[in-house]
C-alpha cells in the first residue's frame, strides 16, 4: 500500500512550488525574432508581451503586410520560447513525483 501521508506531503510541497513558479514566470523574459532580427518581440514566460522592436528600414508604407507578417512570426517565435521556458521550470517542480507519463501541469 502506498504511503498516502508521504504522497500528501509531496502534493502540498508541489502546490507551494507551483505557486512560486507562477510568480517566477512573470519575471522570466524571452525574445523572439523574425526577418533576420529586423523584428524582435520580448515577452514573459507567461505570454505577456513586453515590447516590440522594429528595424527602421521596415517602415515603408508599401510593405505594411510584410511588416505585419514579420511581427506575427516574431510573436510566435517568442511564444514558443516562453512555453519551453515554462515547461522546463515545471519539470523541475514535479521532479520526483509519481505522475503518469504525459500528464501536464498545472491541471
Amino acid at each position: 500500500m502506498p504511503d498516502i501521508m508521504g504522497l500528501m506531503k509531496q502534493v502540498q510541497s508541489m502546490q507551494q512550488k507551483m505557486a512560486d513558479l507562477q510568480s517566477e514566470l512573470d519575471g522570466v523574459e524571452v525574445s523572439g525574432a523574425s526577418g533576420g532580427g529586423a523584428v524582435t518581440v520580448t515577452m514573459t514566460a507567461k505570454g505577456d508581451v513586453k515590447g516590440v522592436a522594429l528595424d527602421a528600414a521596415l517602415l515603408v508604407p508599401d510593405e505594411k503586410e510584410i511588416l505585419e507578417d514579420l511581427i506575427v512570426a516574431a510573436l510566435n517565435d517568442a511564444k514558443g520560447k516562453a512555453e519551453r521556458a515554462a515547461q522546463e521550470r515545471m519539470q523541475e517542480v514535479t521532479k520526483g513525483l509519481p505522475l503518469p507519463p504525459g500528464m501536464k501541469l498545472p491541471f
